[in-house]
């Protein structure tokens, strides 16, 4: 008999959410998605970029970071942004998650940790366990709109942890870093010998402005070893594209030593196609169209959600200042799961917050990219199953 990876031991009972989902689509009823996060099926403008197939594309000339070109077109995106970075410090992947792999097997053997934001996406730790590395989490403490609290992360770290990831606005709770909490992160981790994973996917998704923010670690003068990722996937709303990158950063011999050995891990990739390498100074010019028609769509649907909360509402729209969600806190009771089948029930999807592990209270997930005309229809049942008199 074959033997398996204890590794790749995941559940497999579906929740209860994901089956009344089935179910309805089964049954061939509409559904209002507000957990659609695809920027591909929500009307947004794709890239006036030919990728047809001349015949550059058939030369293959491996590299292991990628195509000098592509990786200079990095650059130029993230100096546009205001960091101080170098070509040569841009590594190409197909993705941020293969490039999370990348960064596990650089920083952890089998059994050390990586510290993790809680609440927040949870991908890293699934990429962790794949590695045979434990994820451990630190709380954003929703007293602070869910910012990092410095302390809390040092509390978290033993003797076997190598890196801390922070996401930067956080996913779903949309709360940027600030000057002095990233200063206080990288002392932790300059003390304890930690290097520091920013993603930073939708730190151009901001939605407004505010003093002291922090947008970016490439390029930054910290003293830790650094590495910053985002990628094509919400940059430029292109996730089918497959090209994401990660700057390395920090003091120079860390940051050349963990170049050298990523070149490594890397060479037995080589997985990002040519192709795409070649159109990515074009899809980057497209970047900022696509991202001002995504930040017009989910500033309007926010300010549609709160315009429509009644003043005596038992729920709240958590603060927040930038990605593609909104966070809503609920009741305890009927609580998370019991309000999203009701919702399902209604012909509306939401995510519940435990999705996400946020704790201390009952919290709902909602996608801002859905076209204005699903998204105001989703709100009149989200209103009455909101209501203190739906459970009555």
């Amino acid at each position: 008999m074959s033997r398996f990876s204890l590794r790749t031991a995941f559940p497999r009972t579906p929740n209860p959410l994901s089956q009344a989902v089935a179910e309805r689509h089964a049954r061939g009823l509409p559904l209002l998605d507000l957990a659609e996060t695809n920027p591909t099926r929500v009307g947004l403008p794709p890239p006036d970029v030919d990728l047809g197939a001349p015949p550059e594309p058939f030369r293959y000339a491996p590299e292991p970071f990628g195509l000098p070109t592509a990786r200079e077109a990095v650059a130029a995106h993230l100096r546009q942004r205001g960091a101080s970075v170098e070509a040569a410090h841009v590594v190409l992947s197909a993705s941020t998650s293969e490039a999370y792999g990348w960064l596990l097997k650089l920083l952890c053997d089998p059994g050390d940790n990586v510290l993790l934001p809680a609440p927040g996406y949870p991908l890293v730790d699934v990429l962790a366990r794949l590695e045979g590395v434990h994820a451990r989490s630190y709380r954003l403490p929703a007293v602070h709109g869910f910012g990092l609290d410095a302390a809390r992360v040092e509390s978290a770290v033993d003797a076997r942890t190598r890196a801390v990831v922070v996401v930067n606005p956080g996913n779903p709770t949309g709360h940027f870093l600030h000057e002095g909490e990233l200063h206080a992160l990288a002392d932790v981790c300059s003390r304890h010998g930690l290097a520091l994973i920013c993603d930073e996917v939708f730190s151009d998704f901001a939605w407004d402005e505010e003093e002291g923010r922090v947008t970016s670690v490439a390029g930054r003068r910290l003293p830790c070893l650094t590495f910053s990722l985002s990628g094509l996937s919400k940059v430029a709303g292109l996730p089918g594209l497959k090209l994401a990158w990660l700057h390395v950063g920090g003091p120079a011999h860390a940051r050349d030593e963990a170049l050298a050995r990523l070149e490594d891990v890397a060479d037995a990739a080589l997985s990002v196609a040519t192709p795409v390498q070649l159109a990515l100074p074009s899809l980057l010019a497209h970047a900022p169209r696509f991202q001002q028609a995504l930040l017009e769509r989910v500033r309007h649907n926010r300010e549609r959600l709160i315009r429509a909360r009644p003043a005596d509402a038992a729920w709240d729209v958590v603060p927040s200042h930038g990605g593609w969600s909104a966070v809503l806190r609920i009741p305890h009771h009927p609580g998370e799961e019991a309000t999203c089948l009701r919702l399902l029930e209604e012909g509306v999807r939401v995510q519940p917050g435990y999705f996400y592990d946020f704790g201390g209270g009952a919290y709902l997930v909602l996608s801002l990219l859905p076209t204005p005309e699903v998204f105001t229809a989703a709100l009149v049942p989200l209103l009455r199953v909101l209501s203190p008199s739906a459970g009555r």
